[in-house]
């Protein structure tokens, strides 16, 4: 079981760590001529304007704070907070829209938002 625990902890803090470049990835690069070029919310530029992020990027940049001007804890907060039902996918997604980082539709696609929930669940396996 601790080794389990160990594996399960090792693969969330891997995923963390490697969650810039996949997203960077998935993402056609634009014109910036620096794929990392960060603006001043922080968001790489590929996350600006018309790119529509993944819910694995939703949920991975709620995670690492990118949504906390619009409401939403990160890390453990965030895991604490899911586990305990004050926040749901639909919250993340609707800080997402309002971070301009989603088209407001994406509230209408159930797939959308289960993704973004099973994502979050992952966060809080023990």
């Amino acid at each position: 079981m601790k080794l389990n625990t160990f594996i399960n902890c090792a693969f969330v803090i891997a995923s963390i760590a490697l969650v810039p470049g996949i997203a960077i990835a998935q993402t056609a690069n634009n014109d910036s001529g620096n794929p990392l070029a960060v603006n001043s919310n922080n968001l790489p530029t590929q996350f600006k304007n018309n790119s529509v992020l993944q819910p694995f990027q939703t949920a991975f940049f709620a995670y690492q704070g990118y949504f906390k001007p619009e409401g939403i804890s990160s890390a453990g907060a965030l895991v604490f907070q899911y586990k305990g039902g004050e926040i749901t996918a639909v919250d993340v997604v609707k800080a997402a829209i309002k971070a301009n980082r989603l088209p407001a539709q994406t509230l209408n696609d159930t797939d959308y938002i289960n993704a973004v929930d099973s994502q979050l669940r992952s966060f809080s396996r023990d």
